[in-house]
């Protein structure tokens, strides 16, 4: 008698156990080959809003939508400033902690810090290219360029605001107030008086970013870490032993306490409005080593007077949005004196990125990355691209205004 052929990959019982059918093994197969091929494209990081998800990656394939869906008016007023043609770039990927960015309109570059990897780095407008531009860097932090188009940096490592002559050399702006030695300069800017302003929390005191207390400090409490493994002989260690502040670098040199930390726990980032007559000072959260409660992640503004006077205490925003808290860390002003602050928003995923309010402290526009935000600045031939140092990456965006004063 002649067999019938079987199917081998019909369901039957065989032993005990049932056998797939076809139809289950091959979409077994595909399920297979497509996890195989997903995971061999590596896709960036993805987009907080667009169904399939987009590609941040430099070298994606261009987007295809007209206004970008992560860049939001919350207001009708934030329309003004969107360019519907211009979508987020992510330029470069491979930093630890970028931060500080600055934009240098002579040379036409951008420089920012990768805090972790003690580098600062370069971005090339001409191309694109990117290099280091300065290493070891201190663990420099925030950057900016004066009036003078001087480069400043704040060195967590070296605790200094520093200031590099157009000749090459570098001049300590501070590095001590009242004979002890500064926590870890985070952010600097020029005041059009020409007096340079920046804050002073402890962030620097963690051994990611740069260098922890000597044993027993506020930061190294028992001792355990050594500040000096990976420093090059001769690095000077040293204990915390200032409160947190902002300070002001009269034309004169001399060094004043402007704000507390009461007045403004946790200082970090801060920025003039374009008439240079209110100071913005972000309020972020307890650093290491702080004994106080810290900071709420809230921007303040005060009125500046002559010589650097502050008054006028006040509460510009909470950034909290929908009910998530958007911690800020840079901020900037647009020529219209609308604050753009960078979001902080841990793992609410939508909420990282930008936030952007008019002068009376509402919120009117939001930029979604898919990475947390440190800082931004205004850049470009026309000073209207945004770029933005997120974590491990640069982005930028094309905006519909400028701004305000030297990157």
């Amino acid at each position: 008698m002649r067999k019938e052929a079987r199917d081998p990959f019909a369901a039957t019982e065989q032993r005990g156990r049932a056998t797939p059918s076809r139809r289950v093994m091959l979409a077994g197969l595909g399920l297979a080959l497509g996890s195989a091929g997903l995971a061999a494209a590596e896709p960036g990081p993805p987009s907080t809003v667009t169904n399939p998800p987009r590609d941040f990656r430099p070298n994606a394939a261009p987007t295809t939508y007209f206004t970008d869906p992560d860049v939001l008016a919350v207001d009708p007023a934030f329309e003004a400033s969107i360019v519907p043609n211009s979508a987020i770039r992510r330029l470069w990927t491979g930093a630890l902690w970028a931060e500080g960015p600055a934009w240098n309109a002579v040379g036409r570059f951008l420089i920012w810090s990768d805090i972790p990897n003690n580098r600062q780095l370069r971005w090339l407008e001409e191309d694109g290219h990117v290099s280091t531009f300065r290493a070891p860097s201190n663990n420099s932090n925030g950057n900016s360029f004066d009036w003078q188009g001087r480069q400043l940096s704040c060195e967590h490592a070296t605790r200094r605001v520093v200031r590099y002559e157009l000749d090459g050399s570098a001049t300590v702006l501070a590095d001590r107030f009242e004979g002890k030695p500064l926590n870890s300069p985070n952010d600097v800017v020029q005041h059009i008086d020409g007096s340079y302003w920046f804050t002073d929390p402890p962030y620097g005191g963690q051994l990611y970013e740069g260098l922890p207390d000597e044993a027993g400090g506020p930061s190294n409490p028992k001792g355990h870490l050594n500040p000096r493994f990976g420093q090059p002989a001769g690095i000077v260690t040293s204990r915390r032993v200032l409160p947190n502040a902002v300070y002001r670098i009269d034309p004169t040199d001399r060094i004043d306490r402007i704000l507390t930390d009461e007045q403004v726990p946790d200082p970090n980032g801060l920025c003039f409005s374009p008439d240079h007559r209110i100071l913005y000072v972000c309020s972020t959260g307890k650093g290491p080593g702080d004994t106080g409660p810290g900071g709420k992640g809230e921007i303040y503004t005060f009125d500046v007077a002559e010589g650097g006077m502050l008054s006028n205490r006040r509460l510009f925003a909470d950034c909290v949005i929908d009910g998530i808290k958007c911690g800020p860390d840079g901020l900037r002003t647009d020529v219209d004196g609308n604050v753009w602050a960078s979001s902080n928003a841990g793992r609410a995923v939508g909420y990282n990125g930008v936030t952007v309010w008019n002068p009376a402290g509402k919120l009117i526009g939001r930029i979604r990355l898919p990475e947390v935000c440190g800082n931004l600045t205004f850049g470009g031939p026309k000073r209207n691209r945004l770029f933005m140092a997120a974590s491990q990456s640069l982005y930028a965006v094309t905006v519909n205004t400028q701004g305000a004063g030297p990157a």
